[in-house]
């Protein structure tokens, strides 16, 4: 979701992460430009995820692509195909001045099939480190600028891809674009610094090496604060005396299992109480906003709702308030 949020961003996005995120949890549809884009590369980080045992064609490029840019583009017609000749494509600034003039497009196909083959491990005839080839197929997909539009998105996309198909399997919890977007001139000198130096792409490898690493330590970091967040919660909880220990337990289990489902019949059996017990205690924690209700048929099911910390903070609050 980061990754999807930031990346989209990076390349104009204007909608706030609070609000991104809500579009996604809540299953609402984009409602301009901006959260399409968020949209598109949320469902493109899924898809790599089933991808990523798949060698990279010139197919799932396309494939990406027109996943990436779905509903965003000024020419529909320009997902998932090469930009024409007349689609000249230069990256510059607002004053004019050109930073980069991409291979011409009778090229584009020759190049992307250089690409795959690169992507899997076909060339060159020695060891290349799989982070380093995923950095310059980040790279090179950036540079032949294949597309008229979303060719960052779909590079870094296709970065991720490399990175899972390589078994680095963290980089499905790990934003790179989070920290790109913290400093993106760095981002963009990179860039220019290789194609400025007869291409030595060392200066974009090292940038994107310590890209990789900072964002390495911030999921620690987020874990880190996550968890300590957790066990302050589970100790006010416990202090506060508002739940009896089966339903401290439940509780503790959603904040570490937030997707789980419980089921009446499944704490009974998890603390050997009657049935009757169950129900009393998961429809207590119901009737306090801790669970939710789900009617599978004639079946309740219960699970946590998307902001249980927060919930559980206003039962506590409102216990102070009450005393």
């Amino acid at each position: 979701m980061e990754e999807a949020i930031t990346s989209s961003q990076l390349e104009g996005a204007a909608t706030t992460r609070d609000v991104a995120k809500e579009m996604i949890r809540s299953g609402r549809k984009p409602r301009d430009v901006g959260e399409q884009m968020i949209f598109n590369n949320y469902l493109t980080m899924q898809q790599i995820t089933k991808l990523k045992d798949e060698p990279l064609s010139p197919q799932m490029v396309f494939d990406i692509h027109k996943l990436v840019t779905e509903k965003t583009l000024t020419e529909p017609t320009g997902a998932g195909r090469f930009r024409h000749a007349d689609e000249i494509m230069v990256v510059g600034d607002d004053f004019g001045e050109v930073f980069h003039t991409p291979p011409p497009s009778d090229q584009l196909e020759n190049r992307l099939n250089e690409m795959c083959d690169f992507a899997n491990a076909k060339t060159p005839g020695f060891f290349v480190h799989p982070v380093v080839r995923a950095i310059i197929l980040h790279f090179w997909l950036a540079y032949d600028h294949p597309f008229i539009d979303g060719n960052g998105r779909t590079a870094r996309a296709i970065f991720y891809w490399s990175m899972l198909h390589n078994k680095y399997w963290l980089f499905e919890f790990i934003s790179i674009s989070a920290i790109i977007r913290k400093a993106p001139i760095k981002y963009g000198r990179s860039f220019l610094y290789t194609e400025t130096d007869e291409n030595d792409l060392t200066y974009f490898i090292v940038a994107q090496a310590k890209v990789i690493q900072k964002a390495i330590e911030e999921l620690h970091a987020y874990i880190d604060r996550k968890s300590s967040e957790m066990k302050e919660l589970e100790s006010q909880i416990r202090a506060l005396d508002l739940f009896n220990h089966r339903q401290v337990e439940l509780i503790r289990h959603a904040l570490k299992y937030p997707y789980d489902r419980y089921t009446i019949e499944g704490h009974r059996e998890s603390h050997n109480i009657v049935y009757q017990t169950a129900r009393t205690d998961l429809l207590d924690l119901e009737k306090r906003g801790v669970l939710e209700r789900i009617m599978l048929g004639k079946k309740m099911l219960f699970s946590a709702p998307k902001d249980l910390p927060v919930k559980l903070r206003k039962v506590g609050k409102e216990f102070f308030q009450k005393k």
